[in-house]
C-alpha cells in the first residue's frame, strides 16, 4: 500500500532524514489525524489490491497501521506536503541517507 518513500523524479540534494520530518501520530488531534489520512488515501494512485474498499475502510486501515507503527506520517519540507510511508522503508531510507 505505502511501501516506498515519495519519489519526485529528481535527485535529492539533502539527506532523507533532513528533508522529511516524522510526525508522531499521537501529537495530532484525532480529527486532524483522520483528515490527513483521508486526504492521503483519496489521492490518485493509492492501491489496495484486488479488493475495493470504501473510504472509511481505507482510513480505518491506515489509522490502525499508523497507531501500530506499521506506517509513519512524514512531512516533506521541500514539497510542503504530508505522506504516509511504510515504517521499515522509512527506517531503511534514513540509514541510507
Amino acid at each position: 500500500m505505502y511501501d516506498e518513500m515519495p519519489d519526485y523524479g529528481e535527485k535529492q540534494e539533502q539527506p532523507v532524514a533532513e528533508r522529511f520530518i516524522e510526525i508522531p501520530w499521537d501529537a495530532l488531534e484525532t480529527d486532524v489525524l483522520h483528515a490527513l489520512v483521508e486526504e492521503f488515501v483519496s489521492r490518485e494512485g493509492t492501491d489496495y489490491g484486488r479488493v475495493e474498499l470504501s473510504l472509511t475502510e481505507k482510513v480505518e486501515q491506515v489509522v490502525s497501521g499508523v497507531k501500530n507503527k506499521r506506517y509513519v506520517i512524514l512531512f516533506d519540507q521541500e514539497m510542503q506536503s504530508c505522506h504516509i510511508a511504510d515504517k521499515n522503508n522509512w527506517d531503511d531510507s534514513v540509514k541510507r541517507g
